[in-house]
């Protein structure tokens, strides 16, 4: 039976497993399943795509970047339209977790809406792209099991209704093949990037959680940043290990700690209003730490060219 009241909609049997899989799953274990979703998370999202793209192979990086920063517009557009909430809206007897952002888990421009999953989605699209483009058997073992876990986890956290991690799948593995379809066919990169930013940009007319926001300034951001690289940087990947290390704390720095920094021109409650003047400052901020991380921050490297000789 399905249920459909204000704002949400789910079936009978999700809200029974999810309060089962809680109550009877020892917290301890619980504890560490919730750390699963950290394979679907911005801080390893970050981390995969730096090393691949700083380090160990350029143009895997860029297809990567792009199906990761497109899975993070996509699937909030497509939450902004069922306006799904989020399983603990419905039960006093599901409980958060691992909340999705710091501050009212209640606020749904903040936290996002529920179907599909963006952790789903996210851990699917990427070790997807990772499999197609490598074609290890390995990396295809892994972009089956580590989406699958990561699902898992978001039920077991309270942060997603069943249906919402298996369409997030869908979604991720539908990203794969599109995104390395379109890749690999478009030659002009002018004509790619006009692609998607058509097909991002008619969120402006109707999103309004912060996701979205989020995403299309991280695209904006890529496509600037990349086409700087291509143009006045044009650096050399390295598998030398010490300087792999060291571009992936630097680029994890760069990117943290500026995101931080471009914050504080603005109270905390501003930031977090939801109004359309906090969104795109926040959009800005993310397509200014993406432009410097991807285009900028890459011409560091030849002062680091002596490391590890």
């Amino acid at each position: 039976m399905i249920f459909m009241i204000a704002g949400s909609f789910y079936f009978l049997w999700e809200l029974s497993l999810m309060e089962w899989l809680q109550a009877f799953i020892p917290h301890a274990v619980i504890s560490v399943v919730s750390l699963l979703s950290f394979f679907g998370e911005e801080a390893f999202l970050v981390l995969m795509l730096g090393f691949v793209y700083w380090c160990w192979d350029k143009e895997t990086g860029k297809r990567i970047g792009f199906a990761i920063v497109m899975a993070n517009i996509w699937n909030p557009m497509i939450k902004n339209v069922f306006l799904r909430r989020r399983p603990y809206f419905e039960s006093d007897r599901i409980k958060l977790l691992r909340p999705i952002e710091k501050g009212d888990i209640y606020d749904l421009n903040l936290q996002g809406y529920s179907f599909p999953s963006g952790h789903s989605t996210n851990a699917a699209a990427l070790f997807g792209v990772l499999a197609m483009s490598f074609r290890k058997k390995i990396l295809t073992v892994l972009a089956v099991v580590i989406p699958l876990l990561v699902a898992f986890s978001r039920m077991v956290v309270g942060a997603h209704f069943p249906t919402d991690v298996i369409a997030g799948l869908a979604l991720g593995y539908l990203i794969m093949f599109v995104m390395t379809f379109v890749y690999d066919r478009i030659k002009n990169r002018y004509l790619f990037y006009a692609v998607l930013l058509f097909t991002a940009l008619f969120g402006l007319f109707y999103c309004k959680s912060a996701d979205y926001y989020t995403g299309l300034g991280l695209l904006v951001g890529l496509i600037a940043g990349t086409l700087f690289e291509e143009k006045k940087v044009r650096f050399e990947n390295t598998r030398n290990p010490l300087r792999m290390i060291a571009r992936l704390i630097g680029g994890g720095a760069i990117f943290f700690g500026l995101n931080t920094l471009l914050k504080l021109p603005f109270s905390k409650e501003f930031l977090e209003c939801g109004s359309f003047a906090a969104l795109l400052v926040r959009c800005a901020r993310y397509a200014v730490v993406s432009f410097i991380d991807m285009g900028v921050y890459p011409l560091l490297f030849k002062l680091t060219a002596k490391i590890g000789k």
